[in-house]
């Protein structure tokens, strides 16, 4: 397969981009470098049943990069490939990151993407095997030393990711989501037993008696802002106070997830969905998330510490979303990858996930047996409570020690 320059790519019109394609064989790897010149490629493979999850959409993906990407050093190398007739079959994501001189590619949305995989044609993913998938790979040798494919779900929309067929070993987290059904009630029934259901019913009662409690999507402009303000200063202190690294603190971070609740799909939804729990005009809950395949999937959220964290609302904001969702004709609600209690009462399906650590020169290898290491420690650490649990109290000892700037 040779690498195929990009004015000499024919894309199939749009009206044909549903059809299914006859020839699945992979005749060439195009590279781009560019978003744009990916973006006809890329539209067709997110037409109709592909495989795919939210976050690779070519909307997120490039607010991701023209804000965090680049304030970060990311490049764009997205990876197509195509049969003889031009017809674009699967296509990788990525960005090249420097490290230590070294070029890593990975996938492109950072720390706010739970999910990352390529995107495929269906009838290919089901198909395509691992010599082809590594002369892919190949082509990639003069662009990066390694390719880093973490947190890649195993299987997705009940296919398998084809590149689960490369060497790869289990990321450190897990994903955690749960099928909906339209008559939310009954699915509330069988995800709680009566004391939990008079428990979540006393709550809420409490929290209406300190005012008017209002739950809903947030659509105006002014109002983004005025919930993306909480948004920021309440996870703000609450990863001060857990002692963790504040990711929405870095930069471009805000101005992304500004441009991705405001700006609007073809469709008229934004690229990320934006909810919030008000208590008068106190905003007490909210959170994020996008939406494809039917599945709604939370990319963040946050609480108001204090009086009203007594009556959880971060779980009368879900149960609410999750209500709407059933209403919406969703079929699965996730909260994203690691392990946290509030997760408990809707998603109860554990989704594995792995990583690639895929070396491209002599470098590579060793920097991916060290990235193999670290992940190997991260994954035991987390999965022993004990251990998970002192590394826990260790984060929080050191927040109230910091000194408070």
């Amino acid at each position: 397969m040779d690498t195929m320059n990009v004015v000499a790519m024919r894309i199939p019109p749009a009206e044909d981009r549903f059809l299914p394609v006859r020839d699945l064989d992979v005749s060439r790897v195009t590279v781009f470098e560019t978003f744009e010149a990916a973006e006809p490629a890329w539209r067709a493979l997110e037409c109709g049943d592909r495989l795919r999850t939210p976050y690779q959409r070519y909307d997120f993906l490039r607010a991701w990069q023209a804000h965090v990407g680049t304030a970060e050093g990311v490049a764009p190398l997205i990876v197509a490939g195509f049969n003889a007739d031009d017809a674009p079959l699967f296509l990788l994501p990525l960005g090249i990151r420097r490290l230590g001189g070294l070029r890593v590619a990975e996938f492109l949305g950072g720390k706010h993407a739970n999910f990352n995989m390529g995107l495929w044609r269906r009838e290919l993913a089901g198909r395509v095997g691992a010599p082809e998938l590594k002369r892919v790979i190949r082509q990639l040798r003069g662009h990066a030393d390694l390719l880093v494919l973490m947190n890649q779900p195993l299987t997705w929309t009940g296919a398998t990711n084809p590149l689960a067929l490369l060497p790869y070993q289990r990321s450190a987290n897990f994903g955690f989501s749960g099928s909906l059904t339209p008559d939310f009630d009954a699915l509330l029934r069988a995800r709680t037993n009566a004391n939990a259901r008079k428990k979540m019913r006393k709550k809420e009662r409490a929290l209406a008696e300190l005012g008017t409690v209002h739950f809903g999507r947030v659509e105006c402009p002014n109002e983004i802002r005025r919930v993306l303000d909480a948004f920021f200063k309440q996870k703000s202190a609450r990863m001060r106070a857990i002692g963790v690294s504040d990711v929405f603190a870095e930069p471009g971070v805000r101005r992304f997830i500004e441009a991705a609740t405001t700006e609007r799909l073809d469709d008229g939804e934004p690229v990320i969905e934006l909810y919030a729990l008000s208590v008068d005009n106190i905003i007490v809950a909210t959170m994020g998330g996008i939406v494809g395949g039917g599945r709604f999937c939370a990319m963040f959220n946050s609480i108001l510490p204090g009086r009203y964290a007594v009556e959880s609302p971060g779980e009368q904001l879900i149960v609410n979303l999750v209500r709407q969702c059933c209403e919406r004709g969703l079929e699965t609600f996730d909260l994203g990858i690691g392990e946290s209690r509030y997760k408990n009462l809707f998603c109860e399906d554990a989704e594995p996930l792995f990583d690639n650590y895929l070396p491209l020169t002599p470098a590579g290898t060793l920097l991916a047996f060290a990235f193999r290491g670290s992940a190997v420690v991260k994954r035991v650490v987390k999965q022993q409570p004990m251990l998970w649990s002192l590394v826990g109290r260790a984060r929080r000892l050191r927040a109230r020690l910091k000194p408070q700037i």
